[in-house]
């Protein structure tokens, strides 16, 4: 360290020259577009958490709501002084807020919290919330305008409405494994990230934002619910259900289903490609030298290279196996033929396009050191969107949002019913 120490040392409270980790986010909170919105989040794990993230980093009071011990993922995959990465990528820009919410003292809490609330989120299974005792009907007697977010694996009632859902659970139901089947085997296989999950934290986050525009034009709140199947179900149609649009005429998925998987072995890695319009399938003949495919009568037309897909692609992985993958890429780029070399996962934020777009920022967490996360993708030009706050820690910010509705944060600490760092 300089002669006058980390600048971390003196920020915070302060004992013997030892400064806690601050309370206060070391970076600049910004005015994003939902600036003023408060939400209250009661979600956990993945779908839920990611959408409230989205809100927050977009300028939205997102104040998380956890049990003693802490949304489960806080104790999931890397960590680092008490914060997991995956807590860290899906909570940051939030407060956080401890709180027994089996006490009547936890619940009066939370119901002054809802009374300044624009929104109020939750994952539980379908029941659960109202024999928490924060049903609708309670909620909307506090604050009659609230936007009231269900979130749920597959929807409120028929015969999985109460069974546990993971993400792998929707992608087999919602025929997302199916669409994966292996070319040669048939076997259904997973996608390995959590697709689900995620779709619908971007479909929720949407719906939110819909529901409060509504509601500065006619002044009333709504209960805006979301099923991870239903939204997979809409995800997945354009073209990996589209065979089935014609009622009497459906076309077997497998025919349907136009994306194919276009990785193809060059001679020191892998690359993407692919044609679609005659100009780009023009392009490709010419980049591989193989002029005498355009005269192919599998592959004139555009139907004709989709009804004879294997033949075509078959063809394309011989040929693009014969050179290195920057000497193809070169040459396709020349030709206008879409194409990218297949990165693995730590190259993608070095790559030149990534880092010239800032897609992915390092930042310094006052309690987890070095952090990179990557920026909000949509790009708002008179109210900016990012990080607003570091990821909190377990309750880190309980006293000050307590104290805030004008209780005694001291004594809810001394009964059991607030979890808070020291003052």
């Amino acid at each position: 360290e300089p002669p006058g120490g980390d600048l971390v040392r003196h920020l915070g409270p302060n004992r013997s020259g030892l400064a806690a980790w601050p309370s206060q986010p070391q970076v600049t909170l910004m005015a994003g577009p939902l600036a003023g919105v408060t939400v209250v989040d009661l979600t956990s794990m993945i779908s839920g958490p990611v959408a409230t993230m989205m809100l927050a980093d977009q300028g939205a009071d997102v104040i998380k709501v956890e049990p003693p011990g802490g949304d489960l993922v806080r104790h999931l995959g890397p960590n680092r002084s008490g914060l997991t990465a995956t807590f860290i990528s899906a909570n940051r820009s939030k407060r956080s807020l401890a709180l027994d919410l089996k006490s009547e003292a936890g619940m009066d809490v939370l119901r002054r919290l809802l009374a300044g609330a624009d929104v109020f989120v939750q994952n539980f299974r379908p029941g659960a919330i109202e024999r928490m005792g924060l049903g609708e009907d309670m909620v909307r007697s506090i604050r009659p305008d609230i936007v009231y977010v269900s979130i749920s694996g597959f929807g409120e009632t028929g015969p999985y409405a109460q069974k546990r859902v993971y993400d792998p659970v929707i992608q087999a139901l919602s025929g997302l494994a199916a669409i994966q089947k292996d070319g040669q085997t048939g076997r259904p296989r997973m996608v390995r990230t959590i697709i689900p999950d995620k779709t619908t934290a971007l479909t929720a986050a949407q719906a939110i934002t819909a529901a409060l525009f509504c509601r500065e034009r006619n002044g009333e709140g709504q209960h805006v619910r979301l099923a991870m199947l239903d939204t997979m179900i809409s995800y997945l149609w354009p073209e990996g259900m589209t065979g089935y649009t014609f009622v009497g005429r459906e076309v077997p998925g497998s025919r349907a289903q136009l994306a194919q998987d276009l990785i193809f072995e060059t001679r020191d890695g892998y690359i993407t490609t692919g044609a679609v319009s005659d100009a780009e399938w023009a392009g490709m003949c010419r980049a591989l030298e193989r002029p005498e495919w355009l005269e192919d009568p599998r592959f004139r037309t555009a139907q004709d290279r989709v009804v004879n897909v294997a033949e075509r692609l078959a063809l394309m992985a011989e040929v693009l196996n014969r050179r290195s993958s920057a000497e193809w890429l070169d040459r396709l780029d020349a030709e206008g033929v879409p194409c990218a070399p297949v990165l693995d996962r730590h190259e993608v934020f070095e790559h030149e396009q990534a880092r010239v777009n800032d897609a992915v920022a390092e930042y310094d967490h006052p309690v987890a050191g070095r952090i990179r996360q990557p920026r909000p993708a949509a790009r708002f030009d008179r109210t900016p969107a990012g990080m607003q706050r570091h990821a909190p820690m377990l309750g880190e910010h309980s006293r000050d949002i307590v104290n805030g509705l004008g209780l005694d944060a001291d004594a809810l600490v001394d009964a059991g019913v607030l979890m808070a760092p020291p003052p």
